[in-house]
């Protein structure tokens, strides 16, 4: 029988901490900025016919999560900087399902993988280098009704990169890729 939730969540539902220590964050940044690569790895060998299957049922193929991770990560990287910039901005929200739907949806992963090194590079940096200070700035999220941190939203894509991992890799042991 197929867990279903362990397939949707193979490392738990991101649970914000209630405190969220500067060495914590420290970790995610370090996560955030090792992303690109564990994904790269984790994709590099696989044929088209592996990346277009599902890492679920009903759900993304892996060409979809890479190119997802792209898309998210962008809007996360310049949500950061809006933060930085301006007094609690509203946020534009994004049907992420509806973006994965799209045509560039089926180009090549590389195209993702590199905005992802690039953009990780550049996202990294400006983490690394922000005061303790900052990481308690908000944006306004439409969607969830609320303000949010940067240093939630900071372990928040720390989990993301790790969530969708894991899709791929428990992917590739049931399909002993």
């Amino acid at each position: 029988m197929i867990d279903i939730e362990f397939l949707k969540y193979p490392i738990g539902k991101f649970e914000k901490p209630e405190r969220i220590s500067f060495t914590a964050l420290k970790e995610a940044i370090k996560e955030i900025k090792a992303f690109p690569e564990y994904l790269k790895s984790s994709v590099k060998e696989l044929s088209d016919q592996q990346l277009d299957t599902p890492y679920r049922p009903g759900g993304w193929s892996v060409r979809q999560l890479v190119h997802h991770c792209a898309d998210s990560h962008m809007n996360a990287y310049i949500r950061f900087k809006l933060a930085l910039t301006e007094d609690n901005p509203t946020i534009k929200p994004y049907e992420e399902a509806e973006w994965a739907k799209l045509p560039d949806s089926k180009l090549p992963v590389i195209s993702s993988l590199q905005i992802l090194e690039s953009l990780h590079l550049r996202w990294s940096y400006l983490l690394e280098n922000m005061k303790e200070s900052d990481f308690q700035r908000t944006y306004f999220h439409p969607d969830k009704g609320k303000s949010q941190s940067l240093d939630e939203i900071t372990m928040l894509y720390s989990w993301h990169g790790n969530h969708h991992l894991g899709h791929v890799q428990h992917l590739r042991i049931r399909e002993k890729w």
